[in-house]
């Protein structure tokens, strides 16, 4: 365990795990940590909701790796230019572009160079002209300003250090009066400083997520505006992965009430008419 790790030594690690999950199936990924690796006997409900049912589902793109459904809640019209944070094997990618259609264009973007490959090649086997995959960190993403209608992200802000500056990136890239559906996962309470301080865990999506309030904040701070809560649901975190990090009073504090993880689905817009948050001009 590691007392302190720095931004660029969580993004090294974030995509070694990555590129390791890139080739594993999907039912290794649901058992673990965010496929971070076999870490629990159980399975982990953060990778339990169901993309089978909506249209433009692929199988081949579906590691099991979000936390949400962003897609199923982001208000996808025909010809949207649609933008997915961290898209993986263009799972949620996909998805977007059973909505926005053949007159739409989806970006996905990831910066782990075998999620890339993979989805690409899934791409190219369904003949998508208008969906492509871009290789880049979303703090800063390669798009230019005011191209998006729509963002959508599934489990990927909690994987990020600067979470502020991609909400910053979010602003910029969408057009005035787009939106995004963003599933993440946030705390309430404090996190035990065991599972706040491993870097295995931060891979694992539970060590880099921050309180529910700071991330709701964090979106207004920024200039958006009409920001919803779509959807909640408790994390659980089996006890033997638990076990690894706390010992049975810390483990019994940390399962009394007052302490939890939620996947939560965020919706906010950015203002019709507006300048960049901090300018004075909105």
């Amino acid at each position: 365990m590691q007392t302190q790790t720095t931004d660029a030594q969580l993004k090294d690690l974030v995509r070694q795990k990555y590129s390791e999950i890139a080739l594993q199936d999907k039912e290794t990924n649901q058992s673990s940590c965010c496929g971070a690796g076999g870490c629990s006997t159980e399975v982990y409900n953060i990778m339990s909701d169901d993309y089978t049912t909506l249209e433009g589902y692929n199988p081949d793109a579906d590691l099991g790796l979000g936390c949400g459904l962003p897609t199923q809640f982001a208000h996808i019209k025909q010809g949207d230019v649609v933008v997915d944070l961290g898209s993986g094997a263009g799972n949620d990618c996909f998805v977007a572009r059973a909505e926005t259609g053949d007159t739409g264009k989806v970006i996905g973007i990831d910066f782990t160079p075998a999620m890339i490959e993979k989805a690409r090649i899934n791409a190219e086997k369904r003949g998508f002209h208008n969906v492509e995959f871009r290789q880049g960190d979303i703090e800063k993403m390669p798009l230019t300003s005011n191209v998006a209608d729509v963002i959508v992200s599934n489990c990927v802000l909690n994987l990020v250090p600067n979470k502020e500056g991609v909400f910053k990136e979010i602003f910029r890239v969408l057009k005035p009066g787009g939106h995004f559906s963003i599933s993440d996962i946030v705390l309430v309470g404090q996190l035990p400083e065991a599972l706040q301080k491993d870097a295995e865990m931060y891979a694992g999506c539970v060590s880099g997520a921050i309180n529910k309030h700071e991330y709701l904040n964090m979106i207004y701070s920024n200039g958006f505006t009409n920001v919803t809560l779509q959807k909640e649901k408790a994390i659980v975190i089996p006890d033997d992965i638990l076990k690894n990090y706390l010992d049975e009073k810390e483990l019994a504090a940390f399962k009394d009430g007052t302490t939890g993880i939620f996947s939560i689905t965020v919706y906010a817009e950015k203002p019709k008419s507006c300048c960049e948050p901090g300018t004075g001009c909105c």
